[in-house]
């Protein structure tokens, strides 16, 4: 298995689709290597490209208030995308590019081995739950897999457009809080314990 820092040094490398192309920096993700909650989101805008860091653009600066909001810091979480190149004028990424990329992501979780994963916008919710998810309809709701409890919710680009998406994700970031306080008192599946 690889470590975090060996599989950042093989993304930095990698041309397997067109996106790298065009980035300035790969965006691998950042954050707590033990966190016990996960963010996903579709990929890198300018900002995040630039610096070779996820979310610190304005959706990033809401992410971040939004996190603190449910007693949390960034440093306590990990953060990540589906792809880990800026896809051109900032569009979706195509489910081609999704599909090389998502292997990364996977390690990244693999390596981790977070509780809880929060899909934030429809891209990621339909490249890790199901192609025809529809973050309107089903938002909000725990779905278990494995060991993992997932949550998708909209992308905080979303709410800037829409204000009114505001209460919902509130809502949705209050889940994610209790559910965060319910596994924080069980050990990390990881961990073994000594009798």
């Amino acid at each position: 298995m690889y470590t975090l820092e060996e599989l950042e040094y093989i993304v930095s490398k990698c041309h397997r689709c067109d996106l790298s192309q065009g980035r300035t920096n790969v965006v691998f993700g950042e954050g707590n290597k033990k966190a016990r909650l996960m963010f996903i989101g579709e990929g890198p805008g300018y900002n995040e490209d630039q610096q070779g860091r996820p979310f610190v653009g304005k959706a990033g600066q809401l992410l971040d208030k939004m996190i603190e909001a449910i007693g949390l810091k960034r440093e306590d979480v990990y953060i990540a995308n589906i792809v880990k190149c800026r896809p051109p004028n900032n569009r979706n990424p195509y489910e081609e590019e999704s599909v090389i990329c998502i292997e990364y992501l996977r390690w990244q979780v693999k390596i981790i081995n977070p509780d809880i994963i929060v899909c934030l916008g429809a891209i990621a919710a339909r490249n890790i739950i199901s192609p025809d998810f529809k973050i309107t309809a089903d938002r909000g709701k725990w779905i278990q897999r494995g060991s993992f409890y997932i949550m998708p919710t909209y992308h905080p680009a979303a709410l800037l457009r829409d204000e009114n998406k505001k209460k919902d994700s509130w809502e949705d970031f209050k889940k994610i809080r209790d559910k965060y306080k319910e596994v924080i008192l069980t050990p990390r599946k990881d961990e073994v314990i000594e009798e």
